[in-house]
């Protein structure tokens, strides 16, 4: 198979890559990084909590089961009958005499916070270049330059917040430790992307919050710190694990939600896949429904230099949502 284009564009940029192993952190027993483990046997699940909306990327070996936030058919439900109803609302809104229209296109502006153990690059201190490297990542994935149809967003680094703190480190999904760092870091309102960078618990390459009417310190997107370009997470160290969970922060669904039946992702562009994909098989087709399976696509779980596209359907979904829940 040839290099994907998104690959081309990014070499071409000059972004590096690198085939180090990530190393396992001793700072906490069990917790696993993303992209040491790829032999690790699946250990249990975490099931989400009904009021917590939010998603993650799980790396080769470990398990979707493992997702800590893996959306029933019930949480589905209730997230696209709160999207109807808040679209509703924005229409009526926009149809009184405050009406501005909604937006078309999208600026972010983007907060990022390294957190850190200490000073060194193995606690968690990565150089400003891979954040740089992981905004251009964004808007290349974002502005359909690596493959995929164009979207309406686009992203923009406003601040770079560094923070050392080993009670936070590494950042453990669902713990009263991450609720305190977010509360006390999350800077903007519901149209500013927060990103949390460092050592993460439990085999996961990042999570995220979807939109909800109602703004709360949890929003935002946790990601692994070596998945940013030029980390050391092997095949995860692209900048397509940002790319992934900020798809989730505005409202996308994995491909591969509720399996060959239902409603799937709720876009109707994407073939319906009956489990997440890893690495990057060819042929793969795991439903009776017309279609490929779509491993190409960002919200899949295949290795960053498989994936390369969002779809006309998911461009329509995301800034559908913008307009519902994020938009001012």
């Amino acid at each position: 198979m040839g290099l994907r284009p998104n690959l081309l564009t990014r070499r071409a940029a000059g972004v590096a890559t690198t085939t180090l192993a990530l190393l396992l952190s001793t700072a906490a027993v069990g917790v696993v990084p993303a992209a040491s483990a790829f032999s690790a046997a699946p250990g249990g699940s975490c099931a989400e909590p009904a009021d917590v909306h939010s998603d993650a990327r799980v790396a080769k070996g470990g398990s979707a089961k493992l997702d800590p936030n893996s959306l029933t058919a019930k949480q589905v439900a209730e997230r696209e009958a709160d999207l109807a109803a808040a679209l509703r609302e924005r229409a009526a809104f926009r149809g009184g005499a405050q009406a501005t229209g909604p937006l078309a296109t999208v600026t972010v502006p983007v907060v990022v916070h390294v957190i850190q153990r200490d000073s060194t690059r193995a606690g968690g201190n990565i150089p400003d270049s891979l954040i740089t490297s992981q905004l251009t990542v964004l808007n290349q994935a974002y502005s359909g330059a690596t493959g995929g149809v164009p979207t309406a967003f686009s992203f923009q680094l406003t601040k770079i917040n560094r923070v050392t703190n080993p009670a936070w480190y590494p950042i453990v999904y669902g713990s009263s430790a991450e609720r305190q760092m977010k509360t006390s870091l999350r800077e903007g309102g519901k149209n500013t992307l927060n990103i949390y960078l460092g050592e993460l618990s439990d085999n996961l390459l990042g999570w995220a919050t979807f939109p909800k009417r109602k703004l709360d310190s949890m929003d935002g997107v946790v990601a692994l710190n070596e998945s940013l370009p030029g980390g050391t997470a092997t095949n995860y160290n692209e900048g397509d694990t940002g790319t992934h969970e900020i798809g989730h922060w505005l409202n996308l669904y994995h491909t591969f939600q509720g399996g060959c039946s239902g409603s799937g992702d709720s876009v109707d562009d994407t073939p319906a896949e009956g489990s997440a994909a890893y690495q990057c098989p060819t042929g793969r087709d795991t439903c009776a429904a017309a279609g490929l399976d779509p491993i190409h696509n960002f919200m899949d779980y295949t290795y960053d230099s498989c994936m390369y596209e969002f779809t006309p359907g998911q461009a329509s979904r995301m800034i559908s949502a913008w307009n519902a829940y994020r938009a001012a």
